[in-house]
C-alpha cells in the first residue's frame, strides 16, 4: 500500500473544520485520459447539488464510443462515484486513465464476439460504466475504494489491470 493510499482513508475519516466549506458546496472537479484516444479532459462537472450542463455535455463526447463515435448522456451518478473514488483514495487532482465508456450495441456485440468476459445487456450501453486505471495507482487500489463505498458493480481485471465500475446494482467479481 502506498502512502496516498493510506492518507485518503485517514482523510476520509476527519470532520472539515467548522469554518470550512461543507464538502457539498465545493465544485466537484474530474480529470481524464482516454487511452485510445489521447484526448484529456478536466471538467468541474457538478457545484453544490447542481450539474454543470455544458461539463455534462464534454464529458458526453469524451466517453463517446471511439470506434462508432456514437454517444449517450452519461450518468451523473458515474461521474460522483468516480470523484468519491478519488476522495477515497487522498488525491484531489488524480487523472483517471479511461479505457472505455459507452459503447454502442454494434460495438459491445463486437468485443463479445472477440473476447471474453463482455455482457450482452453490459450497462456500458446505457452510459452508466467506465473502465479505468490510475497511471501511477495499482488497480487494487480503485477496486477497494469502489467496494468500500457500496454502491454499484465493481469488476476488478488484474491482468488487464483496468476496474470496471457501474450504477446498477451493488455487486462484484474478479481476483
Amino acid at each position: 500500500m502506498n502512502r496516498r493510499y493510506f492518507l485518503g482513508v485517514a482523510l476520509s475519516a476527519v470532520a472539515a473544520p467548522a469554518f470550512a466549506k461543507k464538502p457539498a458546496d465545493r465544485p466537484r472537479v474530474l480529470a481524464f485520459n482516454h487511452l485510445h484516444t489521447d484526448e484529456r479532459l478536466a471538467v468541474t462537472y457538478r457545484v453544490g447539488d447542481r450539474y454543470q450542463r455544458s461539463a455534462l455535455q464534454e464529458i458526453n463526447h469524451f466517453f463517446r464510443d471511439f470506434r462508432t463515435g456514437d454517444q449517450v448522456s452519461i450518468d451523473p451518478q458515474l461521474l460522483d462515484l468516480l470523484y468519491d473514488v478519488k476522495t477515497y483514495l487522498g488525491d484531489p487532482d488524480a487523472r483517471f486513465d479511461v479505457l472505455s465508456g459507452y459503447r454502442s450495441p454494434r460495438t459491445n456485440k463486437m468485443l463479445r464476439e472477440t473476447s471474453g468476459g463482455v455482457a450482452k445487456n453490459s450497462l456500458h450501453l446505457t452510459g452508466q460504466a467506465i473502465d479505468v486505471r490510475f497511471p501511477d495507482l495499482p488497480t487494487r487500489y480503485i477496486r477497494d475504494a469502489a467496494i468500500a463505498l457500496g454502491r454499484g458493480g465493481v469488476g476488478y481485471y488484474r491482468r488487464s489491470d483496468f476496474v470496471h465500475l457501474d450504477t446498477g446494482s451493488v455487486r462484484r467479481w474478479g481476483a
